[in-house]
């Protein structure tokens, strides 16, 4: 599936022809919800917007032309949403807003996990939705414009406050877990000793009790699997420190 981005808006004054409108493709099984609020709600704030009742119908609209970022529900009569935004992270870099009635703290990470760039909860107020999109929009653009990181291997998001996996899972980082995975990346393949890897945590390292580091390390690589359902190829190296093995 290719995937167009939408350029800023030009001026009245400019000369030069505005850039398309963002096209917004929504997945909404309720009929009444999706046809008569929210998709004339987003072209009123000035998307491109076609529906879909289910995930075979969202496909078929894929298909038919470029989309710039997709509104999924998780409760699908044909599919599971988080399935569906899955599938859609690792075949493309579209955006991923899910909009559902699901609002647990688990369904949450689990969405944002799975590839969504965000998670709304129903009822959605449309201004909200809308500068979500827009900001979303703009969001895509700037990585556009920026080199992409090497697929099929664990790397780190731009800002560094996210973990991406070769499956373009993202995993939040705490600040703890970002200085030990930004040292260890540091040196792909070569092992790093505990003391470099306490000196990264902490300035004073004779105040520093070791076993929090392994702590750390066993937390992080639960999360990993407990979110993103991948392994995170992070192997301790005995009577030395921990290695990230390329």
């Amino acid at each position: 599936m290719a995937s167009h981005q939408a350029q800023p808006m030009t001026s009245p004054d400019s000369n030069a022809r505005p850039a398309p409108r963002v096209r917004v493709a929504l997945l909404e099984d309720d009929t009444e919800l999706r046809e008569r609020i929210l998709l004339p709600g987003l072209r009123d704030y000035g998307f491109e917007a076609v529906g879909a009742g289910s995930a075979a119908e969202l496909e078929r609209v894929l298909q038919a032309g470029p989309v710039d970022i997709v509104i999924l529900d998780v409760g699908l009569p044909d599919d599971d949403g988080f399935l569906v935004a899955q599938r859609l992270r690792n075949r493309s870099p579209v955006g991923i807003v899910m909009l559902t009635g699901r609002s647990a703290r688990s369904d949450r990470i689990r969405g944002l996990t799975e590839g969504a760039d965000a998670y709304l909860s129903k009822p959605v107020v449309l201004d909200e939705l809308a500068a979500t999109l827009h900001s979303l929009s703009r969001r895509l653009l700037m990585a556009a414009a920026e080199p992409a990181g090497e697929p099929g291997r664990w790397r780190l998001g731009a800002d560094g406050w996210c973990l991406l996996s070769p499956a373009n899972r993202s995993i939040a980082l705490t600040q703890a877990e970002r200085l030990v995975l930004v040292r260890l990346m540091q040196s792909p393949g070569t092992p790093v000793t505990r003391d470099e890897l306490i000196a990264a945590l902490t300035d004073d390292a004779y105040d520093f009790d070791p076993h929090r580091l392994e702590m750390l390390v066993h937390r992080l690589r639960g999360k990993i699997a407990d979110h993103g359902g991948e392994s995170l190829p992070l192997r301790a190296v005995r009577g030395v420190g921990y290695v990230m093995l390329r």
